[in-house]
């Protein structure tokens, strides 16, 4: 399951990357914003995912979207378990997951235009964490920092 939220920079791609998701076949549910709302804030919706991925360390994944992707990974980044990052680019995505086994992928709306977003997140999903001694290693050190 991908739990998609976004904000109003992000709400028009994310209606988008629905289409695009549903033609692919992908699980997905929709934590908001629902509706374009110019006065909605990317914390409530980076929270909402955030917290559907960080209890149990499930295999769920997040996709977040504001304008510079920026403020949702700051906040997804709180919460104990997510390890989201931001992508500009198919390679960005590969990398993130295959080092660093992101669970949370944030796209910048202002930046990544509908196609460049699809093609990020395609990347995202076919890629797998490389499990090497060094990859393992740095993110033990990441997760001890939130004990």
């Amino acid at each position: 399951m991908i739990y998609l939220g976004a904000d109003h920079r992000g709400y028009n791609l994310k209606e988008e990357l629905k289409k695009f998701l549903e033609q692919e076949k992908i699980k997905f549910q929709d934590l908001g914003n629902l509706e374009y709302d110019e006065e909605d804030d990317y914390p409530d919706f980076a929270t909402k995912v955030a917290e559907k991925i960080s209890p149990g360390f499930k295999k769920d994944q997040g996709l977040l979207i504001c304008g510079t992707g920026i403020g949702m990974s700051i906040v997804a980044n709180k919460f104990k378990g997510v390890r989201a990052g931001l992508c500009l680019s198919g390679y960005m995505a590969k990398r993130a997951v295959e080092e660093d086994d992101i669970n949370i992928l944030c796209l910048a709306a202002d930046i990544t235009d509908t196609r460049t977003s699809e093609k990020i997140i395609k990347e995202w999903l076919k890629s797998k964490f490389k499990n090497e001694k060094r990859h393992k290693r740095r993110l033990k050190k990441i997760a001890n920092l939130l004990n």
